[in-house]
């Protein structure tokens, strides 16, 4: 890896950080390990999602297009690195993890940053005026995953930290698993995974949340 406190020209320092785990939270959602054991892709709709993928590893790649199966146009960021690949595999990353993605070895430090990018990347908020009582405001923040093992474990660790439950339900097609805080347990998970006006983040969720809190202290 160079020497001290630097890196090869391309290559991620793998050293842990809140961009470093935002980033992986990404990759645990967004991301793939290709089977040949050196790359690393991530694919996103969001363009500021990938600059930020690119900030938080320190990597010079370019944003590029992918074709998917429906023939649509993504962005990506794809690059080669055994060394940062083997280290992804080591933490409980691999190809092919849709379904079977389980715990994420991430430091207690750096735990909402992970789930930050996790949420960044897979996640979603909505709101909606509860019509069964007058002026109800309710919102929600979701985790998303094909994975029940991955998503269990994710509720399981914010659990430990926060002592809130939460609650897992499929989604209509039964493709995924939704983790689903409802207003009172999200008003103390946002300062948790925002703790900072300055941390990376997609910027039209953290704005779409932001709103819905002032609606709802406006009550």
């Amino acid at each position: 890896m160079g020497e001290r406190g630097q890196k090869p020209k391309n290559k991620v320092l793998i050293k842990w950080s809140p961009n470093f785990a935002y980033a992986i939270g990404l990759l645990a959602t967004d991301g793939s390990l290709s089977k040949d054991g050196r790359h690393i892709d991530l694919t996103s709709k969001d363009r500021e999602q990938l600059e930020n993928f690119i900030k938080c590893l320190d990597i010079k790649n370019k944003i590029g297009r992918k074709k998917s199966g429906t023939g649509n146009y993504g962005l990506r960021v794809q690059f080669g690195d055994v060394n940062f690949y083997n280290f992804l595999f080591t933490i409980g990353l691999m190809p092919n993890k849709t379904k079977i993605i389980f715990k994420i070895k991430i430091p207690n430090k750096y735990f909402f940053d992970f789930l930050r990018g996790h949420f960044d990347g897979d996640g979603t908020f909505y709101s909606y005026w509860d019509k069964r009582w007058k002026s109800s405001f309710m919102f929600y923040i979701v985790f998303i995953s094909a994975s029940f093992n991955h998503i269990n474990w994710i509720r399981q660790e914010i659990f430990n930290k926060l002592k809130i439950r939460g609650h897992i339900t499929n989604d209509s097609k039964k493709s995924t698993y939704q983790l689903k805080y409802a207003k009172g347990e999200s008003l103390k998970l946002f300062p948790k995974i925002y703790y900072d006006k300055n941390v990376v983040c997609l910027s039209r969720k953290r704005i779409k949340i932001e709103k819905a809190f002032k609606i709802n202290n406006k009550q």
